[in-house]
């Protein structure tokens, strides 16, 4: 291991956490649709530098795309399985994100079981674009990850009165002037871009609504937190103890709590002692007390 793959290494170890992360793992993967969008808060040395430069505590992005087999394309279930980790199967729900020592990947939601997570999910995204959606992720797989857009973001976010003005016409360029890959909340922004679904999109005002124009914002300025202040994804929380938790309605109809079973007849048996009990009133049955 050379010293860039040490100080990578060392900048994206995740310590364990040291409290049981505020939501429900097990609600949250049973409730997510493909195309939603999942935000972490890490843990990780790189995470506590993303904290610091978006003032944010959502540090991670990534794009749920289901099970393998929730994917329509054939084309796209087989670069699935030719990029995955050879050791998943096809019933895990995976993921696609950026990860500054791996590149982009495909993972599996299970990975983030430990991490406190928050689901964006799209507002009226259409079944056909959210396939659309995924498959620019999917093809986005095996790209680098842009640790030089960490360091533009820095420069972005802070204000000019701080930093020359001349630096911003090279924010998120290569030396030939051309876009490179980026990071995790870039690529997500780019494959919802794809399909002209709006993020934080600039509103170029006109003399009435419909005179007004959207343009959509470059997608290397977007950072995880965007999608949570975006209007156009709902965001979905699962605590651990949520307050508007109610158990199924068959679970809670006015069942009797004693250890008794309706036997037919205006007859019941109670299945411990083997006793019948005869039903002397019931109006809900007059034939059976006719009959008895």
């Amino acid at each position: 291991m050379n010293l860039r793959e040490k100080f990578i290494a060392w900048l994206t170890k995740e310590p364990p956490p040291v409290e049981q992360p505020p939501c429900d793992f097990n609600r949250l993967k049973l409730e997510i649709r493909p195309g939603d969008v999942l935000l972490i808060e890490g843990r990780s040395r790189i995470s506590q530098f993303i904290r610091t430069i978006t003032q944010s505590p959502w540090t991670h992005s990534a794009l749920y795309i289901g099970r393998a087999d929730d994917i329509e394309d054939e084309e796209l279930r087989k670069l699935i399985a030719e990029k995955r980790p050879q050791d998943e199967n096809d019933q895990k729900r995976l993921i696609i994100e950026g990860v500054m020592d791996k590149g982009t990947i495909i993972s599996t939601l299970h990975s983030y079981h430990k991490q406190h997570i928050r689901i964006c999910r799209p507002i009226g995204l259409a079944p056909a674009d959210a396939q659309l959606v995924i498959g620019y992720a999917i093809k986005a797989v095996g790209q680098p990850y842009n640790v030089k857009q960490i360091f533009d973001l820095l420069r972005f976010l802070l204000p000019w009165s701080i930093l020359p003005r001349r630096w911003g016409s090279s924010l998120f360029t290569t030396p030939s002037g051309e876009p490179e890959s980026g990071i995790c909340s870039s690529l997500i922004a780019e494959a919802f871009i794809s399909v002209k679904f709006p993020i934080l999109p600039f509103l170029i005002p006109g003399i009435d609504e419909s005179a007004s124009q959207l343009v959509q914002r470059n997608p290397y300025i977007f950072t995880p937190k965007d999608f949570d202040y975006s209007p156009y994804f709902q965001i979905i929380k699962y605590p651990v103890f949520s307050m508007e938790a109610q158990l199924p309605y068959y679970r809670r109809l006015p069942w009797t709590d004693k250890d008794i079973m309706h036997q037919g007849k205006g007859e019941m048996v109670g299945p411990k002692k083997k006793k019948k009990i005869v039903e002397k009133d019931n109006p809900a049955n007059p034939q059976d007390e006719g009959t008895s």
